[in-house]
C-alpha cells in the first residue's frame, strides 16, 4: 500500500501543468507555468497516464492549418499525414498498415536516427494539395514512415527531452562563448528518442564549430546538428507583436520568405524611414509586398511622373501622388515648398496641350487644393536607408 501511494504521488507530480521552484533569498514559492511544448502548437504539456485527445491548440500556434473540409468524409487511401514538430517544422510521412490516424494524434515517425515524436496536423485531402503546394511528389521514396501512435514510454522520452531544451540552449550559449565564436544560438530542437538534437544559429560570418560540437557532444551525450538559419527565420522562432498590433507572420502563417526592395515602399508612396520600414528582425518588413503588386496595377491609370509640366509662368515637377485620391501634386521647379493637387486627368490634358506646344497660364487654374510643404531635417535618430542594401 505504501509503495502505490508514492506511485500516485509521482503519478499526480507529472501531471500537474505549473512546477513549483522555492527562491531562498525572497523565501517563497514562484509558479513556473511548463510552456516549452507551445511552440509545437500544444495547448499543454502531454500528460503520460492521461488523455491528450483535445492536445493540439488550433490558432495562435505557429503555421497553424485549419481543415476547411473538415464537414466532408476523408479518405486516408493515400497513406500520408502532415507531423508537426518544433516551430515551423513540418513533414509530410507515410502510414503503414490499416491504422487510421486523425489530427491531434501523436505518433513516432522515422528519423535519421532513430525515431521522432511529432503531432498530426492534416490528412485526407489536404495533404494532397499541401504537397502540390510545395513540390513534394506523394510517389516519391524521400517520403519516411510512420512507426505507430506514440505509446506511454514514448511520451514520456519526449517529455523529458523537451525540458532539456531551454537550459541546452543557455549552456550552449556560455560555452560559444568561452570559445569566441562569433555566433549566436537562437533554438535547441531535441529528437523525441532523446539521441539528437538540432542547434539552430545565426552568423555574419562562416563560424568553424568542430571544436563545439565535440564540447556539445561531451556535453549532452547525444548527436549535434548544427543548423543555420537567417535573421528573418530567427524573428518567427522568438515570436513577438509588430507594429499592426498582431502577432508577427512570419511566426504565425509565413513560411516564405521573399526579398523585400524599398522600391516597394517608395511605390506605395511611404516615408523612407527605417525606423518604420524595418522588422524586429532588423530587415524591411514582409507586409511591404502584400499590397505592391495592387499599387502597380493603380499606377498604370497614372501619367509617367518624370514629365514637366510647362506653364507661361513656369515649370511644374511632381512632388507626390495620392493613389486612392487619384491625385498628383505638382509644385513650380523655383518654388519646391508650395504644392498643388491635380486630378489626373488634368493632368494629361495638361500633357496633351504642351505636345502640342500649347501651355496654360498657370497651374493653380488646375489645382484645387493647395499645401506649404514643411522643411525636414535629418535628426539623429534616423538612419540611412541604404543600411538596408
Amino acid at each position: 500500500m505504501e509503495e502505490q501511494k508514492n506511485n500516485t504521488e509521482n503519478i499526480q507530480e507529472v501531471n500537474n501543468e505549473p512546477s513549483q521552484e522555492f527562491n531562498q533569498e525572497q523565501t517563497h514559492y514562484i509558479s513556473t507555468p511548463k510552456n516549452n511544448f507551445i511552440s509545437r502548437g500544444c495547448c499543454r504539456e502531454p500528460k503520460p497516464y492521461q488523455s491528450n485527445i483535445n492536445l493540439l491548440r488550433n490558432g495562435c500556434a505557429k503555421l497553424d492549418t485549419f481543415n476547411w473540409l473538415k464537414e466532408y468524409p476523408e479518405n486516408q487511401e493515400e497513406g500520408i499525414v502532415e507531423v508537426r514538430f518544433k516551430n515551423s517544422r513540418k513533414d509530410f510521412f507515410k502510414t503503414q498498415g490499416d491504422v487510421l490516424y486523425e489530427v491531434g494524434d501523436i505518433v513516432a515517425v522515422e528519423a535519421s536516427p532513430g525515431h521522432d515524436i511529432g503531432i498530426v496536423t492534416l490528412t485526407g485531402e489536404l495533404v494532397k494539395r499541401q504537397m502540390k503546394k510545395k513540390g513534394v511528389v506523394v510517389e516519391s521514396e524521400e517520403i519516411k514512415k510512420v512507426y505507430r501512435k506514440a505509446r506511454l514510454t514514448d511520451i514520456e522520452k519526449w517529455v523529458s527531452s523537451v525540458e532539456n531544451e531551454s537550459s541546452a540552449m543557455f549552456r550552449t550559449r556560455k560555452i560559444s562563448r568561452e570559445l569566441k565564436l562569433n555566433m549566436k544560438v537562437n533554438d535547441v530542437e531535441y529528437q523525441g528518442d532523446n539521441t539528437k538534437a538540432i542547434f539552430y544559429y545565426t552568423a555574419e560570418e562562416r563560424v568553424d564549430f568542430r571544436e563545439l560540437i565535440k564540447v556539445l557532444a561531451d556535453e549532452f551525450r547525444v548527436r549535434i546538428e548544427m543548423r543555420q538559419i537567417g535573421v528573418r527565420q530567427e524573428a518567427a522562432r522568438l515570436g513577438g507583436i509588430g507594429t499592426c498590433g498582431r502577432e508577427l507572420c512570419c511566426s504565425n502563417w509565413l513560411s516564405d520568405f521573399h526579398t523585400v526592395t524599398t522600391g516597394a515602399a517608395r511605390v506605395q508612396q511611404l516615408s523612407l524611414n527605417p525606423q518604420k520600414l524595418a522588422g524586429q528582425c532588423g530587415k524591411l518588413k514582409c507586409c511591404l509586398n502584400y499590397e505592391y503588386d495592387t499599387y502597380l496595377d493603380a499606377l498604370k491609370e497614372f501619367p509617367n511622373n518624370e514629365t514637366v509640366l510647362r506653364f507661361k509662368n513656369g515649370d511644374a515637377t511632381h512632388q507626390k501622388t495620392d493613389i486612392f485620391k487619384k491625385t498628383m501634386w505638382y509644385a513650380y521647379t523655383n518654388d519646391q515648398s508650395n504644392l498643388m493637387a491635380l486630378p489626373i486627368a488634368s493632368v494629361r490634358e495638361i500633357i496633351e496641350k504642351n505636345a502640342k506646344r500649347i501651355f496654360p497660364e498657370k497651374l493653380d487654374d488646375f489645382a484645387f487644393t493647395q499645401e506649404r510643404k514643411a522643411d525636414f531635417e535629418n535628426l539623429n535618430a534616423q538612419d540611412d536607408l541604404t543600411r538596408f542594401d
